[in-house]
């Protein structure tokens, strides 16, 4: 766990409710400006084909949104800068609007058949895809540039990795058609084998 992360969330009354149900509390008395990412979050992000970001409305209430994309849509510029393609999409804009006002995402990447999660804290920014075609070419596949709308940047604060504690396995159709390719293989051969 990097230090910031904690140092960043133990708010007062974070703290306090610890000491109510633990009887005792968990401080982070010093922690660097930022956690850079390491080797381990580089290869876990690149591998991801989604991930969920939190942002906060301007009244206050927290709003959560799925990104996908192919293996690799969310970048690391940096081991403090991701970045990723905004697609069109349901045209109501609610996370690009949040951060217009407040600049701080919360992104929360799941591998489910492994049972790992990664959350990051960072501040997001936000460049209009029309006036940076280069980096429409540099972070969207060949076939989705035409559907990108925004380019976000996030300035990574800091991380943490979350246990596996119930975190059920989850498998996308191709993993489970990977898994089932050599069963049916077999299934073949002792069928022709039936049939022989």
């Amino acid at each position: 766990m990097a230090d910031r992360f904690l140092h960043t969330l133990f708010t007062p009354s974070v703290l306090a409710t610890q000491e109510h149900y633990f009887g005792r509390c968990g401080r982070v008395d010093a922690a660097p400006e930022r956690d850079a990412l390491t080797d381990e979050e580089c290869t876990f992000i690149a591998a991801r084909d989604s991930f969920y970001m939190a942002s906060v409305t301007e009244n206050g209430w927290p709003y959560l949104q799925h990104r996908g994309g192919a293996p690799g849509f969310l970048h690391v510029v940096s081991p403090t800068q991701l970045a990723f393609a905004d697609y069109k999409g349901n045209r109501q804009l609610l996370t690009t609007g949040n951060l217009a006002v407040n600049d701080r995402v919360a992104l929360f990447l799941m591998d489910y058949p492994r049972r790992e999660r990664l959350k990051i804290l960072g501040h997001a920014r936000i460049e209009d895809a029309r006036q940076h075609p280069e980096l429409v070419t540099q972070l969207a596949e060949p076939a989705m540039r035409s559907l990108v709308e925004r380019i976000f940047f996030i300035e990574v604060l800091s991380f943490d990795w979350n246990c596996p504690k119930y975190i059920t396995p989850r498998y996308t159709a191709s993993e489970v058609e990977a898994a089932l390719a050599p069963l049916r293989q077999r299934i073949a051969e002792l069928e022709a084998q039936l049939n022989a």
